[in-house]
């Protein structure tokens, strides 16, 4: 048995109580957990230094930052024992090539879902978030993340992500602009709002609106023609975690099967970890969230934007949201 602390600092709503209560009592390490509702929000803490955290939980592109900044300690994960249970596809990744830092955690999409009891047309379509039908203006909710809405008009617009060109970036502010009054809230709770009946479309991720139909069978995920955004998740220890050898045994403890599967059944979204299927119900891995329909388009996993172009869409961001 180990001894000690983890301390834990992941999105909000997001981890498994179970997966922690099974750390504890296989381990004897003692867990805390703290929440964040961007990765800009955690970035900006672990650079301020002195977080007392030891695990962080950042996206993609967010990971590469970080590496890139020497903010992760290099821990090795791919030559931990349980490493051989991660799927090729999610070892293989742009932000950590081989998993030489970060396991995974969860990925997905990011789309929108609509309340079809209350509209019946076509929702494949950023049209409805950016031009809404009647039925929708004024019941929409944006996820209150910067990156997710502006990639979303960018693909409205059919402009590519990141691209510094001034007149699509302002193509790109003027579209914001123009749908914002048919929206009513910027909110990371878009499954409470959605359930609830505060608003009848929204951004969501994929295995929040998973979760939402639980909940309201008339809540669809909508695959977007214009293209959908890809994400992972992924499990990183900060370069001066103060319980480092507890954290790589958490990261290690993730990579099984059952303990993955703990991840998924909490938060509706799938791992990356060969096996953790088996111990989730057959409903889960064929959900239409999960399992995008024949047709549908690839996600992009968008890199981190030039400094230059993040320097513009705060701008945009920051009048849009005033």
């Amino acid at each position: 048995m180990a001894a000690g602390e983890l301390h834990i600092y992941n999105w909000g709503d997001y981890t498994n109580p179970k997966l922690i209560e099974k750390f504890q009592k296989e381990t004897g390490i003692k867990v805390t957990l703290d929440s964040y509702d961007s990765n800009e929000t955690m970035l900006s803490k672990v650079r301020a230094g002195g977080t007392g955290y030891d695990i962080v939980v950042p996206s993609d592109y967010t990971v590469k930052i970080m590496i890139e900044e020497g903010l992760l300690a290099e821990t090795h994960p791919n030559q931990m024992a349980n490493f051989k249970n991660v799927r090729p596809e999610a070892a293989n990744v742009y932000w950590d090539n081989g998993r030489n830092y970060t396991v995974p955690w969860q990925f997905g999409t990011t789309s929108f879902a609509v309340n079809t009891a209350k509209y019946t047309g076509d929702i494949n379509t950023y049209a409805i978030l950016f031009d809404p039908p009647k039925e929708l203006q004024g019941r929409i909710n944006m996820l209150d993340d910067e990156m997710s809405v502006i990639h979303a008009a960018e693909r409205y617009l059919g402009v590519p992500r990141c691209g510094g060109d001034p007149a699509n970036l302002k193509k790109v502010s003027e579209a914001l602009l123009k749908a914002k009054p048919y929206w009513r809230t910027f909110s990371y709770d878009a499954r409470i709002k959605l359930t609830a009946g505060d608003v009848d479309a929204g951004e969501i991720w994929n295995g929040d609106s998973y979760r939402g139909r639980k909940e309201m069978p008339a809540l669809k995920y909508a695959y977007p023609k214009e293209g959908i955004e890809g994400w992972m998740d992924n499990v990183a220890v900060l370069k001066d975690a103060p319980n480092m050898e507890n954290a790589k045994a958490f990261q290690n403890f993730l990579m099984l099967p059952e303990n993955a599967a703990l991840i998924s059944d909490f938060a509706g979204y799938d791992n990356g970890i060969t096996g953790a299927n088996n111990f989730l119900p057959e409903s889960f891995a064929n959900s239409p969230e999960i399992k995008a329909p024949a047709g549908s388009p690839t996600p992009e996993f968008v890199p981190p934007c030039p400094k230059a172009v993040l320097e513009v869409y705060n701008k945009i961001w920051t009048n849009l949201r005033k």
